[in-house]
């Protein structure tokens, strides 16, 4: 039997005294299986409404579902031919295209600042959005963390307990509760429901706090887990229930910058030292030690970021799926596949590493001309976007080709952040703006001028609504359509 199938293009195709290449071609899940159906013989003129129709027959959808294209990593945009390399043989060659589920639903981008929260007497350091997307924090240099209503656009709670500047802060996958560190080496609990304080203070570390991260959901539904990394060059696991250190990570030479908490159990940290560590959450042993960068490490992002940020809270899923809170987490961060870490460094490159298993980087990506600041992974572990001090923002492919620059800004980029449908980012930058940046154009898509000053952090809300971001003018700003 010849497993070939023939698909033509509609009226609309060449004339017929035109001949039009053809390819044979196969579809490809984005976790590695072939599509049943054989070899199709398609014209490389072939368009992505095309392709979707093509793909969504061959899966046996009742409707027809959102799909993305890629061939070598590159998306289809308009027809496949413009995604097929040069040195491509059209008569011998097969064309692998991966289909991916794009989100059903879609995150409209942010285009007005609809308030400005005022309140904290220095910067503001950190903002983030809960798990659902219904509080917003912020931590500032006025030793305060605040807690805002997003609906009335006003003050909420205001959690006083530091004693020094508030450099990070941390939801909780579960939503319950949001962590936050000083200068001081202190890390206090706060319950967003009534802002008051949960438990005592968090004490051990000699120096101040660099970054905090939280057990995931689908590993201990009580988030019963903190690590956090310090200049004193440690990472520190605590038991928040009773409000102690579990063990310390020691093995880093200089300040440890980052910290993350992988979704198999693996805690990954960066460092001043030029190292990245991974160690095993469970025991605290050191598993392998992934060297390369020629300065300091300043930032790390698993491609399971976001999934293990909203853990059971899939908030483009309608509310009756089956699936109890925990199955939720677990599935979502299953779906991902395996995990990749991509680092940011001083020495203007990134590297993107298999850290579960091998201590050799996939790639060693360069182009940015300063200190890396900033990279994240896109919702769907598809993109990596990095900020760096060249004002320029640069985005790669997960396996860590590069894609394009997206350049507007006039002084250092400080901070990304994606919308939860990956197809928008936004960027928070010295020069005082935010901007808005379009996946599909690569070209940018909103200017929000606003902040009088530095803009340190920026965080997307996860259902999609709306933008906080926060810096050196003290003034939080909420950003919507």
């Amino acid at each position: 039997m010849n497993k070939k199938r023939k698909f033509d293009e509609e009226s609309d195709a060449a004339p017929a005294d035109i001949e039009v290449k053809r390819v044979l071609s196969r579809f490809k899940s984005d976790t590695g299986e072939v599509l049943p159906g054989g070899l199709l013989d398609l014209p490389v003129n072939v368009t992505v409404d095309k392709l979707q129709a093509i793909c969504n027959a061959l899966l046996r959808h009742e409707e027809v579902l959102p799909l993305a294209f890629y061939v070598n990593n590159v998306e289809v945009t308009d027809v496949l031919e413009e995604c097929l390399s040069k040195d491509f043989n059209v008569s011998e060659d097969v064309v692998e295209i991966v289909y991916q589920l794009q989100a059903v639903f879609k995150v409209r981008a942010v285009t007005r600042c609809t308030a400005s929260l005022e309140g904290h007497k220095e910067a503001v350091i950190s903002v983030a959005f809960s798990p659902d997307g219904k509080h917003l924090a912020s931590g500032s240099g006025d030793t305060t963390v605040r807690l805002w209503d997003i609906y009335t656009q006003t003050p909420h709670y205001v959690c006083k307990g530091h004693r020094h500047w508030v450099l990070c802060i941390s939801w909780s996958p579960c939503g319950t509760k949001l962590a936050s560190a000083c200068k001081n080496g202190s890390i206090y609990l706060w319950n967003p429901n009534t802002g008051e304080q949960i438990g005592k203070a968090l004490t051990g570390h000699k120096m101040w706090v660099t970054s905090l991260c939280w057990e995931p959901y689908h590993r201990n539904p009580e988030c019963q887990y903190l690590a956090s990394s310090s200049k004193d060059c440690d990472i520190r696991i605590w038991d928040t229930k009773r409000a102690q250190t579990c063990r310390i990570l020691s093995g880093h030479t200089k300040s440890v910058t980052c910290v993350k908490y992988g979704g198999s159990g693996l805690i990954y940290s960066a460092s001043q030292d030029r190292t990245i560590k991974v160690w095993r959450a469970e025991d605290g042993v050191l598993c392998r030690t992934l060297e390369g960068h020629a300065h300091w490490v300043n930032t790390l992002a698993l491609n399971v970021d976001y999934v293990l940020r909203t853990g059971p809270f899939q908030l483009e899923l309608s509310a009756n799926t089956t699936d109890s809170p925990i199955e939720c987490a677990r599935k979502r961060y299953e779906a991902i596949g395996e995990e990749k870490l991509v680092s940011g460094s001083d020495d203007f490159t990134l590297f993107l590493w298999k850290p579960e298993k091998e201590k050799k980087p996939i790639a060693r990506m360069t182009g940015h001309q300063q200190l890396i600041n900033d990279v994240k992974f896109s919702p769907d572990g598809r993109i990596i976007a990095s900020a760096s001090f060249d004002k320029s923002i640069k985005l790669w492919s997960n396996t860590g080709t590069y894609i394009a620059s997206l350049r507007g800004h006039v002084q250092a980029v400080y901070s990304v952040a994606w919308s939860a449908d990956s197809r928008l980012l936004v960027s928070g930058s010295a020069d005082s703006t935010l901007k808005v940046w379009c996946m599909k154009t690569k070209k940018l898509n909103q200017d929000l001028p606003g902040h009088a000053d530095e803009v340190y952090a920026v965080d997307w809300s996860p259902d999609g609504l709306r933008v906080g971001s926060g810096g050196k003018d003290k003034v939080l700003r909420l950003w919507q359509n």
